[in-house]
């Protein structure tokens, strides 16, 4: 049931990359092509944060199929990281080049402003393109909230190792706010006569997207780093260990994500000295079974028996 479940997120993690890959290649290329005609600083870089969000979901491709690889002799735990490590590219591109690109096209407007065209054709991208977009954060949102139940928003956001979602959901919220700048970029330039306005929409936009990024590299290098489980987590597995009646200690709890549906736990537990073996045994099989089915995304569990007081 576990590895149902596993597979069944992964496949509804793919599905989300697509639909967002589907919609950024369609978006981009429109903006491009209303970028060349009007002369919109802020349609121009609308163009390039699709087109790298579009190479970004196939990078989250690449990690989600190559996260799947099997353990081997140089990877016992498996390549589960691998996720987490093209998360981390991700996050460098939106930097430099959707946050970066858009930053330095914008001043360059802004130095040297140009009038723009009639910007109906802008306005006619934008409103498909917040369509398309809408759509695509409709089907991260709709994965995202089954993963979360009733875990509030935040908190959940907090919580998920999968970048397929976060990373989805992320980009698609920086898109559609990125949409509304650009519109309002558009609109002040043309209506006020100040071209400025469009450079300023692209800085700032250059600027939300460099926010984004920072917050998924700081996310992928705690997971690259061997980030844990939460404190709650591990209070409550430690708990279920104590609730047996053999049990007179518990060690300090140590994690390890190795994958977004792969946790490593490892803690030492100190017996009733008198217990017999094959009863310390039978209770350190309670345990594991008992955390495994609280919490299903912790597969890997090592229990060290341990003397009391040790």
């Amino acid at each position: 049931m576990a590895f149902f479940l596993r597979t069944r997120s992964m496949a509804e993690s793919k599905l989300a990359i697509y639909g967002a890959m589907a919609a950024n290649a369609a978006i981009a290329a429109t903006k491009f092509a209303v970028a060349a005609a009007t002369g919109s600083s802020a349609m121009l870089s609308e163009g390039i944060h699709s087109l790298v969000d579009t190479g970004n979901g196939a990078l989250l491709l690449l990690g989600v199929h190559r996260s799947k690889a099997p353990p081997s002799a140089q990877h016992p735990f498996g390549h589960g990281k691998e996720l987490y490590f093209w998360s981390l590219i991700v996050g460098v591109l939106i930097f430099g080049l959707g946050g970066g690109i858009s930053f330095y096209q914008g001043v360059l407007h802004v130095l040297n402003p140009k009038p723009l065209e009639d910007p109906f054709w802008s306005y006619v991208v934008l409103a498909a393109a917040f369509v398309f977009e809408g759509a695509s954060f409709a089907i991260a949102w709709r994965q995202f909230t089954a993963e979360r139940g009733a875990v509030p928003v935040w908190k959940a956001l907090r919580a998920s190792k999968d970048p397929a979602t976060y990373t989805v959901l992320a980009e698609d919220s920086a898109a559609l706010l990125g949409l509304l700048i650009a519109a309002a970029g558009v609109f002040a330039s043309h209506r006020l006569g100040m071209p400025r306005l469009d450079g300023a929409a692209s800085v700032v936009i250059g600027a939300l997207l460099s926010g984004v990024a920072v917050l998924l590299i700081r996310e992928s290098r705690g997971l690259l780093i061997g980030e844990g489980i939460q404190r709650e987590t591990a209070q409550a597995i430690g708990d279920l260990a104590r609730a047996e009646p053999l049990v007179r200690e518990v060690g300090p709890l140590l994690s390890m994500y190795v994958g977004a549906e792969d946790v490593l736990v490892t803690f030492a537990v100190a017996f009733a000295p008198d217990a017999p073996a094959a009863e310390v045994a039978d209770c350190i099989l309670r345990i594991a079974a008992a955390v495994r089915e609280r919490f299903p995304k912790i597969r890997r569990i090592y229990i060290e028996p341990v003397p009391p007081g040790s």
